[in-house]
């Protein structure tokens, strides 16, 4: 072989070795860099002092997936008329009750726990709560006592009503203990609804189907109701005690008398009276503070305000006052209603969305869009009628009620005009003054 073939030979060979070096650097440079990517940090760095461990990364990387899982990110709501958003349940809320003496607000959530909140906190920048644990359970609804110092759950996988009892401690704080045994089983179909009567006489529970119940507070049946309404969708306990009522698929709700005779002994259930005049099937109702008032939201499209103080044993109907439209109660989805302490506001809830209305002119005057990140599954004014409350997430928002402060302005005002006195007209003057104030105050003078 010639010298000058040698020697082209092995500038060939040089050449391919020197290519295939550059192919292997480059190579472990992805491989490099990919390490880097996955654990966060360079691939030569050492973690406290120690080699870098090839399984950390993807065992952090796997918690923190669970993590973002367990935790779903809280729904975000801003509002002028946003009083307040009660965030320490870590599950979804189904249910909220106001207790009586209008100090506490009770929830419940999937989380396994009840919250007992302080009302005097809303408009402060903390607010506290109180806990109470439901045992290997959770609780879908709740209501207080009448003297607030209990309160009663419903529990979803136990099918049953449990009470707890709240006792204060030394420190100001409260425990809460769960009664020894929970009560018997009787519903077939699944519990929609719980109340208390606030005279302490008796409990009502109501499922799907057409059952009502009425216990007496030591868990025995004193009387069962079939509303033959082929399904109840709603059920509540009159605020006076006396009354309870229900809704379904007929185009009615029907109001049950609990009675009970001079001694306190439980007598009868008699039918008291029906409130007629929606063309589909009624959503949900509300009594007033006073039970003198009733309001009612049907798939016909329409809300009613009736006034119910009448004299039904003489066979006397209630009256219709008012007729106003809500398009949303046309569809499919369930509608929740809620009617504040004097019955001059209205509040209806559709999806996640709420509409209020003044009843005494059937007009709207606000909306509050996509409140919560879920359906709204309840809606309750407080007992003053200064909040609105509303629960569909892990949160509870509270708004104003500036259609209640408004509805106060024009009533004071028809009211000076026929003033006869003037001890009486600085009187209305001063309360006038304080509802401007207040709706000045939040922007929302008109």
């Amino acid at each position: 072989m010639e010298l000058s073939q040698m020697s082209e030979l092995m500038g060939l060979s040089v050449l391919l070795g020197l290519l295939a070096l550059m192919a292997t650097a480059a190579v472990a440079r992805g491989w490099l860099r990919a390490g880097e990517e996955r654990s966060g940090r360079p691939a030569c760095q050492k973690a406290n002092g120690f080699p870098p461990d090839k399984s950390s990364g993807s065992k952090k990387q796997k918690q923190y997936q669970r993590i973002r899982k367990e935790k779903p990110q809280q729904h975000n709501f801003t509002h002028r008329l946003l009083a307040a958003a009660l965030k320490s349940h870590s599950g979804n809320i189904s249910c909220m009750d106001f207790s009586s003496n209008g100090k506490y607000l009770a929830t419940c959530a999937d989380d396994r726990t009840i919250r007992i909140w302080s009302t005097k906190d809303f408009l402060q920048r903390e607010h506290r709560s109180m806990r109470a644990n439901v045992e290997l359970d959770h609780a879908t609804l709740v209501r207080f006592s009448p003297d607030c110092r209990a309160f009663i759950v419903w529990l979803a996988n136990g099918d049953t009503l449990r009470v707890f009892k709240m006792t204060k401690r030394e420190d100001g704080g409260y425990t809460f203990t769960a009664t020894p045994e929970d009560f018997p089983k009787k519903h077939k179909a699944p519990v929609i609804d719980i109340g208390i009567a606030n005279t302490g006489k008796f409990i009502m529970t109501a499922s799907s189907d057409t059952t009502v119940l009425i216990w007496s507070l030591k868990g025995q049946v004193l009387s069962t109701i079939n509303t033959n309404q082929m399904n109840n969708t709603h059920a509540a306990v009159s605020p006076c005690g006396r009354f309870v009522a229900s809704c379904g698929f007929t185009p009615d709700v029907k109001v049950w008398e609990v009675c009970f005779g001079k001694k306190g002994e439980f007598q009868e259930v008699v039918r008291a009276f029906e409130l007629k005049g929606h063309s589909a099937a009624v959503h949900s109702f509300a009594f007033s503070n006073d039970s003198r008032r009733m309001a009612s939201v049907s798939k016909d499209g329409t809300w009613k305000l009736w006034d119910t103080d009448v004299e039904y044993k003489k066979k006397q109907d209630p009256y219709l006052l008012k007729t106003g439209r809500f398009e949303e109660a046309a569809g499919a989805a369930p509608c929740r209603l809620a009617l504040s302490p004097n019955a001059q506001v209205l509040a209806l809830a559709s999806g996640s969305s709420i509409h209020l209305y003044n009843t005494r002119r059937g007009e709207k005057e606000e909306c509050f869009e996509r409140v919560h990140g879920e359906c709204i599954a309840n809606l309750s004014f407080d007992i003053t009628g200064r909040f609105l409350a509303s629960c569909g997430d892990r949160a509870v928002r509270l708004f104003h009620n500036t259609p209640g402060h408004r509805a106060m302005v024009e009533e004071m005002q028809g009211h000076l005009k026929r003033a006869s006195n003037e001890s009486t007209r600085q009187r209305l003057q001063q309360q006038l003054t304080q509802a401007q104030e207040t709706l000045k105050s939040l922007g929302a003078l008109k």
